[in-house]
């Protein structure tokens, strides 16, 4: 095991903001002294009552004893010039993002601390390697990258330009994990993991809405309520800053030399353009304030449930759980196997079900010669899910749409009507995510492990994108991917290499 800095050390953050008072505040609660410095006057000072406060809160929620945060707000003294970080054995930079202003600082830190004093940069989006290259030792400074708020997100990212130590990673990831925090190692690529890994969670949800696939209340009851995630992208977006994660898409965007996975949104841009950035300016996708009224999702009106039962024809672990939801509802299964290569989930009167590939409706009807075909959005787990997606050929009756309606609200579902667009919404968003995942494993950026772990604690995903490929079948994934690129006839869709070889082996990404 790589060895940590001792506790006993010096910690110095520079930059006073939201970020570096978190970081300040994590070190100190760690054990280690912490030279809070900002070069705006006070900033330091107001920022230490304001760590000294909330830990104050900790204690009257009873989730810190009194002696610990009066230790660990003791620990913590401002700095008044960098001069007083010469005995630190980390520096961690929270400034502006600005890769001149970030090379100055390390410049002028090198002639201040001794040459064993590792730095570190909390940058999101700029990389490791361009901010170490002009240091007489570019081998002693490392991405720390931390997330919003500091205290309570459990993520670190640790990144290695090309001149990090190996060793310099690995005592600061031991030292994060110290902390109380996740560690990911990764390398210094455009958007590290989660930033890299995270952007079609936004752009498919800006996407569909540019589609007129639904609203953005919606689309986002949809993706909590179907694909657990805790937050739909138009909300979570409202909530980042559109100015934030228009930013940042760009910046990956930029530094990918426009790869159109990446492509910004002329929607966010819109929006930025207006002033409408989220919460913090009172508008977004929504309205914030006293007097706000929002949208509702939109869900299909009641249905009548099947007199006559169903029919039953997939064996996997998803028609299981919705075979025992209707029959919990008192519903008539009747189990049959599909017919050849059929992959029809359900039939229900003369509207059949099929869970969605990546093709619209309309034009899997048109192959399948099916006229009454519905299509099933995924869902984490159709034993628990409150919501799914449906959408309907063109081709379909109103009738037998209307059935298939009825008997998901029978069996508890709210049921959103989608508008035919290829993919729909849980399942394409989720494949795209698992296609950036496996491409930055495929380039090194990190492991397995490390992406689905950086997910799940860096934005609360319900479950890490190569482990999702997983359970819904690799194989099922590539298809999808193929025939959104088919629709759309774009590279943004492009299988990654390593599911087409994952699908070709028969593999897994977890054993």
């Amino acid at each position: 095991m790589a060895s940590r800095i001792d506790s006993s050390r010096v910690v110095a953050v520079i930059g006073s903001g939201v970020m570096g008072a978190g970081i300040a505040q994590v070190a100190a609660l760690a054990g280690h002294p912490v030279r809070l410095y900002d070069s705006r006057s006070q900033a330091a000072t107001k920022a230490l009552a304001e760590i000294r406060a909330a830990l104050q809160r900790q204690v009257d929620k009873g989730r810190m004893r009194a002696a610990d945060a009066d230790a660990a707000g003791a620990r913590i003294r401002a700095a008044a010039s960098l001069d007083d970080l010469s005995d630190a054995s980390l520096v961690m930079e929270a400034i502006v993002e600005n890769l001149g202003s970030k090379r100055q600082l390390f410049a002028d830190l090198e002639q201040i601390v001794n040459t064993t004093c590792i730095f570190a940069s909390n940058t999101s989006s700029i990389s490791i390697t361009a901010i170490a290259a002009q240091l007489g030792n570019p081998a002693r400074l490392v991405g720390m990258h931390f997330f919003n708020p500091v205290p309570l997100m459990e993520l670190v990212e640790i990144i290695s330009g090309l001149a990090t130590e190996a060793a310099v990673a690995d005592t600061v990831h031991a030292t994060a994990i110290a902390w109380g925090k996740c560690a990911v190692h990764a390398k210094s690529t455009p958007g590290f993991i989660v930033n890299r890994v995270a952007r079609p969670y936004y752009a498919e949800g800006m996407r569909l809405l540019t589609e007129q696939a639904a609203d953005a209340a919606t689309l986002d009851a949809v993706m909590r309520e179907a694909g657990g995630f805790r937050m739909g992208p138009f909300e979570l977006m409202d909530l980042i800053g559109h100015d934030v994660n228009l930013a940042v898409t760009q910046s990956v965007f930029d530094a990918t030399f426009n790869d159109p996975r990446f492509m910004p949104s002329l929607i966010q841009q819109e929006l930025v353009s207006a002033g409408f950035l989220g919460r913090k300016s009172g508008r977004g996708f929504y309205r914030y304030g006293i007097d706000a009224v929002n949208p509702c999702a939109q869900s299909e009106a009641a249905q009548a449930r099947p007199d006559a039962g169903i029919v039953m024809h997939a064996k996997d672990a998803m028609a299981e759980a919705l075979a025992a939801r209707f029959s919990n509802a008192g519903i008539a299964v009747r189990h049959l196997p599909p017919a050849g290569a059929d992959q029809v989930l359900l039939e229900c009167g003369d509207a059949r079900l099929y869970l969605t590939d990546g093709r619209s409706a309309t034009q899997r009807a048109d192959a399948e010669d099916c006229p009454n075909l519905v299509l099933l959005d995924l869902a984490f787990d159709f034993s628990k899910a409150t919501r799914i997606a449906l959408a309907k050929a063109d081709q379909c009756s109103v009738a037998a749409y209307q059935a298939m309606v009825g008997l998901f609200q029978a069996a508890g579902f709210a049921v959103s009507g989608l508008d035919d667009v290829p993919g729909m919404t849980v399942m394409r968003t989720v494949a795209m995510l698992a296609n950036e995942a496996a491409d930055a494993v495929n380039q090194g950026v990190c492991g397995v492990a490390a992406v689905d772990l950086a997910m799940r604690k860096g934005v609360n995903y319900p479950l890490g994108p190569l482990a999702w490929a997983d359970a819904i079948g690799i194989a099922r994934v590539a298809t999808v991917l193929h025939n959104l690129a088919d629709s759309y006839g774009e590279d943004r869709y492009r299988v990654s290499p390593l599911i087409r070889r994952k699908q070709t082996n028969g593999e897994n990404f977890h054993a």
